[in-house]
């Protein structure tokens, strides 16, 4: 009798259950879409830039997309968070982002954006760098040597800074170009988005993609000017304020060096009227002891010390008025010995001052690109002056261009370069000395 034949037993081959199916897919489709929408962000978003805030860096970014842009941090995707949505003067969303303290790396579409590095080696300073159109006061904002912003910013990158500082004044197109004046002739004018992107984001676009910036608030961004998109775009707060507003103080540590941010925009120069003395003593105040025990530099726009040419003598030298009295008055009798230097712009020229040990040197930087005083002069002074009570060794000149300090030890070495790229300037900190001299021809 035949064996009966058995059925071969038939092992089942492992089925895959449809949610894990569904859920590769998903990841596959998330993957091309997120190349795909980081491709479309960075082509919506046409700047993106990394300031520093209280408590660290933040990336900002301008975009036409209907929600904030990813940024890859460390090889991690985060959103970006919306600080001010698009309106009618400002079309582009405002995003920002805080940044893990470690951070290493962080792009937008597939752009790296510059973070900080450490303690920084080389520090590049200026501000006072929109073009002037106001009433019957009119900038040739379309000759890039009659406003060079654009030119300063890309010779100033091409320095390779690790920080930017902006000592204030950035938006100057307040009225419509007259008829007739080709040097504005199609310029927008205004606080808003048009204007805040002629006057800085596409002049400093190398510069924003070359280092962190520290942003100060100038009178130009005072609330009846420029305040609103001031606080929109750049001031360090958390979310925008609703003038009448102030920036509020904030220290960055950059390590072995600390920057005392405050805002001066209201301080006037010869009206120290109590209640604005009161308000800007109230910042000192805010930054408790540092500013006597600590190691670091104010950085505001208006000078606590400095000279405004108003009038010219001939071959003597313009004849000079002495600001600031309301933050002359708001640190009399205040410990500044944890201050080194008050770094500011405000005047549209160059000066250094060296008061000795007793008082912080002041610098001013206001060259980057609006005109300055008539009756100042491009020769540089070297000179003895009395300001707020003490002498100092002054050494000034009024010319477009940027300084660098770079470190040198536990000193800084500063150089100014004018737009021709040319060294006019030399400089040394050492401690609260701060000396000046014309660079010496080569040969």
């Amino acid at each position: 009798m035949p064996r009966p034949v058995m059925p071969r037993p038939v092992t089942p081959r492992p089925v895959t259950p449809r949610p894990v199916i569904a859920l590769v897919l998903l990841a596959i489709i998330a993957a091309f879409s997120f190349q795909a929408g980081s491709t479309n962000a960075a082509e919506a978003t046409p700047f993106a830039w990394i300031q520093l805030a209280p408590g660290g860096a933040e990336a900002r970014a301008a975009t036409s997309l209907g929600h904030c842009p990813f940024l890859t941090i460390d090889g991690r995707v985060t959103p970006m968070q919306t600080r001010a949505p698009a309106d009618g003067a400002f079309p582009l969303t405002i995003c920002q982002l805080k940044l893990p303290p470690a951070t290493r790396r962080v792009s937008l579409g597939g752009t790296a954006l510059p973070l900080p590095k450490g303690p920084p080696q080389r520090i590049l300073v200026f501000g006072d760098t929109g073009c002037r159109v106001k009433a019957d006061l009119i900038q040739d904002c379309n000759d890039p040597r009659r406003w060079p912003f654009a030119l300063v910013a890309r010779l100033a990158a091409a320095r390779h800074p690790d920080l930017v500082i902006h000592v204030g004044d950035y938006y100057y197109r307040e009225s419509p170009c007259p008829p007739g004046e080709r040097g504005c002739a199609g310029g927008p004018f205004g606080d808003n988005w048009p204007t805040w992107r002629a006057e800085f984001f596409d002049p400093a676009k190398p510069l924003l993609a070359q280092a962190p910036w520290v942003f100060v608030r100038g009178n130009h961004e005072a609330c009846g000017r420029g305040g609103p998109g001031w606080f929109r775009l750049l001031d360090a707060g958390p979310a925008p304020l609703v003038c009448p507003a102030a920036s509020a103080p904030f220290k960055v540590d950059l390590g072995d060096l600390n920057l005392y941010i405050l805002d001066s925009a209201d301080a006037d120069d010869r009206d120290p009227k109590p209640a604005r003395v009161a308000r800007f003593a109230g910042q000192l105040s805010a930054l408790g002891a540092d500013l006597a025990h600590g190691r670091g530099w104010i950085v505001t726009h208006r000078p606590f010390w400095g000279l405004t040419p108003v009038a010219r003598l001939g071959p003597i030298g313009p004849f000079e008025v002495a600001i600031n009295q309301t933050e002359q008055a708001a640190v009399a009798g205040r410990d500044l010995d944890g201050v080194q230097m008050v770094v500011s712009g405000h005047i549209h020229h160059f000066a250094s001052f060296d008061f000795g040990p007793s008082r912080p040197a002041q610098l001013i930087a206001g060259t980057g690109g609006d005109i300055g005083e008539d009756a100042d002069t491009a020769r540089v002074r070297d000179d003895q002056v009395d300001i707020d009570g003490q002498s100092a060794e002054r050494m000034t000149f009024e010319r477009f261009g940027y300084f660098l300090l770079d470190r040198a030890g536990a000193d800084w070495v500063g150089t100014f370069r004018d737009i021709d790229d040319h060294l006019v300037a030399q400089c040394r900190l050492h401690e609260r000395r701060l000396h000046c001299e014309a660079a010496r021809p080569k040969g």
